[in-house]
């Protein structure tokens, strides 16, 4: 069984540990091992096209975390404190078909989405806005609102109500209640449900293929190109770099639910 497992994970994540360690090679060939230098990570600096890119998905990545989590927010709060209001079931149901439905099925339904928006908008008004940025950050958005939904019902699911009652009970109203009772509690509920989206957003290449223009091309996207293009060591920089920024926002978020964890299961003091 831990053999299978040994096996298993080393599939997984030993190419990925040889790309990383060829981006430091200074060989002129991407798996060709000429020494350790930092060249490649150098070349990568310099490149315009590169750091464009790099800045446009940032930008893109912390808005739609950002917007995301806020309508995922209002959304989880709505299933897990409102009760069963009319369509509860189905409003749940759509809330999280984006967690299941393939990357290339969302893409090409937000496509088609908004090929139709724009044909309707140039028919009444002979103007409609090209596909770009805004566009690729308000999919992400919808696709990060879906995952924070999911942590920011479970977070209230596991709170105490007795928290926000007694606050009422003390004389405040439900504005008050919310604002210094139930956010603070949420808060790193919050925080996961962010860096979630952020690195979503961050990794994507399937839905943005989809819905940006040729104005907003990603960090991804310009990797993928790069791929198809052919295998250079400047590439192996690029990933590992990726690698690292995705690691980081993905380790954080597992460091803030694993302390949300602690939270809940420790006892509370009399």
């Amino acid at each position: 069984m831990r053999w299978g497992l040994a096996l298993g994970l080393a599939f997984l994540y030993a190419p990925i540990l040889l790309l990383v360690a060829y981006a430091f090679s200074g060989g002129p060939t991407p798996f060709e091992w000429g020494g350790f230098s930092l060249r490649w990570f150098a070349a990568l600096a310099a490149d315009e096209r590169i750091l464009e890119a790099a800045w446009l998905s940032l930008r893109i990545a912390a808005g739609a975390a950002t917007l995301g989590t806020v309508l995922g927010a209002l959304a989880g709060y709505a299933l897990a404190r409102l009760g069963r209001f009319p369509g509860r079931g189905a409003f749940g149901a759509l809330l999280g078909t984006p967690l299941v439905l393939p990357d290339i099925v969302t893409g090409l339904s937000l496509l088609l989405f908004l090929v139709a928006v724009q044909a309707g908008l140039q028919g009444v008004f002979g103007w409609a806005p090209a596909r770009g940025a805004a566009t690729l950050l308000l999919a992400h958005a919808t696709i990060g609102a879906a995952y924070a939904a999911v942590v920011v019902q479970g977070r209230l699911a596991g709170m105490e109500a007795a928290l926000e009652e007694a606050a009422r009970d003390l004389g405040a109203g439900p504005g008050t209640a919310f604002l210094t009772v139930t956010l603070p509690l949420l808060a790193p509920a919050l925080a996961a449900a962010w860096l979630l989206g952020f690195t979503l957003s961050l990794d994507d290449v399937v839905v943005a293929s989809f819905v940006s223009g040729p104005d907003a091309t990603t960090l991804p996207m310009v990797l993928f190109s790069a791929l198809r293009l052919g295998l250079t060591p400047e590439v192996n920089a690029l990933a590992a770099v990726l690698l690292a920024a995705l690691g980081g926002g993905l380790g954080m978020a597992a460091l803030i639910l694993d302390r949300l964890a602690r939270v809940e299961g420790a006892p509370h003091g009399g």
